[in-house]
């Protein structure tokens, strides 16, 4: 029945897209429409204020502004600290860290911290609503491995939008074993932040969503930087790609076909490096790649076209120029990561999970006051994940995994490493083995979701409680009807 299933699904959605006609596809390029005129905006380091006891205070404020993507237009937009984006937050594992989130939106919003191990109560999820002018303070401290995350807004039923309007930042965590790669940050460590955006002839953003994926852009922003170059000094550059669009995927790789190494995806370092010419990344996912460039070389960082839907469109993103004279790097380990892989313990519990073309999970659309799952803190499981229409992703909260399979075959050498989300084509399954964070609340929720915003916003979305290993079976699943946190 589920190969039926299966089936039934990939051929009514080749009708629907069929019917749907792709004249507007077509035209998902801005190959040779750009000049790389644009020095490629590096977010700004937030400095924190670290109080007598070595915690690092930082302080975030939502607001509202104008940013001029285009010479003399100015665009309405949110930000962070700022009219668009926020600032890149890094801290080392073992610091104790606490935030003020002051929102001066004008209406509620969250902040979510994606990819982050911490109590479910300072997740930032849909729970943790922050009022028009209030303040949220979490804090915790930083357990996990060195890697790429981010934040950005999780307001059930509007992430889309508030993501799209620019609430999202970079977050890099540090360790021992991290600080062997480039990390001269704005130098030889790159963040970058791809995002596909509509634009209205005056120079708006806009939000018309006509597709089944919600808004896809025909133009792209690289930390908030349209038509960007990147000037390079050093012969080695760790660039840390996200996607924080809302649905399109990328698949990047350069222009003169050169390769790179992959040293970590989303949750954390592989064990060893990848040799890669293309890299697939949806909403979401991070990857960190090393780029190695000889003096007065030039070359464009693109997105290849790969299927279809969010993953048709060649868009060229970024001119990288390296210097006449080049400085040194050192060279890159062979062994990367310290941490041993994720290994699932013969006994380990298996939840089975299904995604459809009506943003469900499991034939259900998210309930704020339902709990799907309750998971011991701090266990390893399997999660199995099928998916019966249009391409989803699959992220959950609070915790890191590795893929163990994909419709039955080993993973690719670059998937190997820590993830916490994952591209799941139309009639795949995947099976993750899922390493949960160790913070028990029978309270608050976490969540796991498509990471394709408008699905997500639509109810793809599912809630699990972290309980102390055996007492699962005492736990509520019905959350009080006033559970949303509010802050003053």
């Amino acid at each position: 029945m589920k190969s039926y299933n299966r089936y039934t699904a990939l051929l009514l959605m080749l009708l629907v897209v069929g019917l749907a006609g792709c004249g507007k596809e077509e035209a998902e390029t801005n190959v040779g429409k750009l000049h790389f005129e644009n020095p490629l905006k590096i977010p700004q380091l937030l400095e924190p204020i670290i109080s007598a006891d070595g915690t690092k205070h930082f302080q975030l404020a939502m607001q509202t502004g104008t940013t001029e993507f285009f010479p003399g237009k100015k665009t309405d937009t949110w930000g962070l600290n700022g009219s668009y984006l926020g600032p890149t937050i890094m801290v080392s594992k073992g610091d104790n860290v606490a935030f003020d989130v002051v929102n001066k939106l004008g209406e509620t919003s969250t902040i979510h911290w994606h990819g982050m191990k911490l109590p479910a109560v300072m997740d930032g999820g849909p729970h943790q609503m922050i009022e028009a002018g209030a303040t949220w303070s979490p804090h915790w401290t930083i357990n996990q491995p060195a890697a790429t995350v981010w934040y950005h807004p999780h307001l059930h039923g509007k992430t889309a939008q508030h993501v799209y309007r620019g609430l999202a930042g970079m977050f890099i965590i540090n360790d021992q074993d991290s600080k062997k790669l480039p990390s001269d940050y704005g130098v030889d460590d790159i963040p970058l932040i791809v995002q596909d955006k509509l634009f209205t002839s005056k120079g708006q953003l806009s939000e018309k969503d006509d597709t089944t994926f919600g808004t896809l852009g025909d133009e792209i922003l690289v930390n908030g930087t349209y038509d960007p170059f990147l000037k390079v000094t050093k012969n080695q550059v760790r660039f840390r790609l996200l996607n924080a669009s809302n649905a399109r995927t990328y698949y990047f790789g350069f222009t003169d076909g050169r390769s790179y190494k992959l040293v970590a995806n989303d949750a954390g370092l592989l064990q060893k490096p990848a040799t890669l010419d293309r890299i697939k990344l949806s909403p979401g996912e991070r990857a960190e790649i090393v780029v190695e460039f000889k003096p007065g070389e030039e070359t464009i960082l693109h997105s290849y076209s790969s299927g279809s839907g969010i993953e048709k469109g060649e868009f060229d993103l970024l001119k990288i120029v390296a210097s006449s004279k080049l400085t040194e790097s050192a060279a890159i380990p062979e062994q990367l990561s310290s941490v041993p892989p994720i290994e699932i313990p013969k006994d380990a519990k298996v939840r089975q999970f299904k995604m459809t073309m009506e943003s469900m999970i499991n034939d259900k659309k998210m309930d704020m006051n339902r709990i799907d799952e309750v998971v011991p803190a701090g266990t390893k499981e399997i999660w199995e994940i099928d998916n019966f229409g249009w391409s989803h992703n699959f992220h959950i909260h609070n915790a890191a995994f590795r893929i163990l399979d994909i419709n039955g075959k080993k993973p690719p050498e670059y998937e190997s490493g820590r993830k916490d989300t994952v591209f799941i084509p139309n009639g795949s399954t995947v099976r993750l083995a899922v390493e949960f964070g160790d913070y028990p609340d029978p309270n608050h929720p976490f969540m796991y979701h498509c990471h394709i915003l408008k699905h997500e916003d639509d109810g793809m979305m599912g809630q699990f409680l972290l309980v102390k290993p055996g007492t699962e079976s005492q736990v509520k699943t019905k959350l009080p009807k006033n559970d949303s946190v509010h802050h003053h």
